[in-house]
């Protein structure tokens, strides 16, 4: 059995190192396009103000407002697709899209993976420390400091480049409340994003405390040979001949920020592609990273979560059944809120959350708290079902033969409950190890945060995100086999 497991995952990897690169589509993009008379394009839509939602709701921004004006140049729609900014180029990759429209800034590395289209945006890279921060004034200071960054942003480069421990997050927005809640020093971002945050909060918790020295241009994004540059950059010079671009700028930044020259480039580093590991050698390189974060943080999150839970949803199973009226209210009601709001919402309340009262929590007891939680809501049902399923003439029978409630259930009722919960409870088990990898949202390096790290410089997502589902589903079968094993001891001395 093993052995054929382990056949099945070789031929699913070598499956993907083959397929991963290859096109579904011998139309072009720009002839598909120019067909469909659709442009689609991907966008966060949560990084003001390039791209974000109105007061009615409808996306709006700098890079919406440029690219719709680069459609209607090309005769076409745009539309639309909301994705996070780590998630982008993998959606890019998969054509989700066709295009990405997000404040790119140009690099070697994005030149040789990537179509780039002529610059449209030129701005300064800031350093954001908290306002009683003096430590951090110059680039040179993040040496051995911890920034927080979108992991395939240029600015987590130029971080790391400065020597500091980069944590990844999702958007900007998150970077400033961790360098707010004192969990980061500090975080490295697009001085018109910066000036845009500041003007719109007020907020006096946060302060720019240098400049990176680092001046960045910006361009459309498009999967490599699409065909679709040289259309896109016509567009861009026209826009920028006319004064669109300017009035674009002056809109939303009151000074014109376009690119002045569609000349002015970041040259191709001549190894840049040379440099750029095969399939193969990134999964190699990445085998050990991936397969200790599971060993020390994705395993021990889940079975530390686990007896916790199981603990709680003991405790939240007999206040369930408890004749005490308020005290199976109380339970009935914590059941329905951690049945009733997801497990991503409830990992940010209490990590994102908890600050604004004063409660800080490192994120892996942050991600061991929502989990242990979590299992407790989900838990409690099936350890109260299997509970409820002893025949009550049990209860009965160990009352006249003197035995107490407390020692009713641990020699009588538990064990044959637990026979009837083991599956329901494994599952829920198999659940959790899967769900392990939403902690990777609050600074938790498990499994998936590796397998996205590494990604990043690469942006060879689908080969490394498919190694991680490798490692999960190697510990589900195991988690499996187990179970199975226990199910056939618990019914060793049961009648059938």
């Amino acid at each position: 059995m093993v052995r054929r497991s382990t056949l099945a995952l070789v031929a699913i990897l070598i499956a993907v190192l083959g397929l991963s690169g290859c096109s579904s589509s011998s139309q072009s993009l720009l002839d598909r396009v120019q067909d469909e008379g659709v442009l689609v394009v991907g966008t966060e839509g949560t990084y003001s103000p390039f791209s974000y939602q109105g007061a009615d709701g409808q996306l709006t921004g700098y890079d919406i407002d440029v690219i719709n004006a680069v459609g209607a140049e090309l005769g076409v729609l745009v539309d639309f697709v909301q994705t996070p900014f780590d998630s982008i180029f993998a959606g890019l990759q998969s054509q989700r899209f066709d295009l990405i429209a997000n404040q790119v800034s140009i690099t070697p590395a994005r030149q040789s993976a990537y179509d780039l289209s002529a610059p449209y945006t030129v701005s300064e890279g800031q350093i954001l420390t908290a306002a009683d921060d003096s430590t951090i004034s110059t680039l040179a200071d993040l040496a051995g400091k911890t920034t927080a960054q979108s992991s395939t942003s240029n600015w987590a480069e130029v971080a790391a480049n400065a020597g500091a421990n980069v944590e990844a997050v999702e958007g900007f927005v998150q970077a400033v409340t961790l360098v707010k809640d004192g969990r980061v020093d500090a975080t490295v971002n697009d001085s018109l994003a910066i000036a845009e945050y500041l003007q719109q909060t007020g907020d006096t918790g946060v302060k720019i405390a240098g400049e990176t020295g680092d001046t960045t241009l910006q361009s459309f994004v498009a999967r490599k040979n699409s065909g679709l540059m040289d259309e896109v950059d016509a567009a861009i010079d026209t826009l920028r001949e006319n004064g669109t671009l300017a009035e674009i700028s002056n809109k939303y930044f009151g000074s014109d920020v376009a690119a002045p020259t569609a000349d002015t480039v970041v040259p191709v580093s001549d190894d840049a592609a040379s440099t750029a590991p095969s399939k193969m050698q990134l999964v190699l390189d990445n085998l050990w990273p991936m397969l200790k974060a599971t060993v020390t943080m994705t395993v021990p999150l889940t079975a530390i979560s686990f007896v916790i839970g199981l603990v709680i949803a003991l405790a939240v199973a007999l206040a369930r059944i408890s004749s005490i009226t308020p005290l199976a209210a109380v339970a009935r009601f914590y059941v329905s809120i951690i049945r009733g709001t997801p497990l991503l919402l409830q990992l940010f309340i209490i990590f994102y959350g908890l600050p604004q009262f004063g409660i800080v929590i490192s994120p892996f007891p942050a991600a061991v708290v929502a989990f242990s939680l979590n299992v407790g809501g989900y838990a409690a049902e099936v350890i109260r079902a299997a509970i409820l399923s002893v025949p009550k003439g049990q209860w009965e029978a160990a009352q006249t033969i003197g035995m107490g409630y407390r020692t009713t259930l641990q020699r009588i009722v538990l064990p044959q409950a637990l026979r009837t919960a083991v599956p329901p409870l494994s599952n829920t088990l198999i659940s959790l190890v899967k769900d392990t990898s939403l902690a990777s949202t609050i600074l938790v390096t498990e499994l998936l945060r590796v397998a996205q790290l590494a990604a990043a410089p690469t942006f060879d997502f689908f080969t490394l995100y498919t190694v991680a589902a490798l490692y999960y589903w190697v510990i589900c079968i195991v988690l499996s086999f187990f179970q199975g094993k226990l199910e056939v001891r618990l019914d060793r001395y049961v009648a059938k």
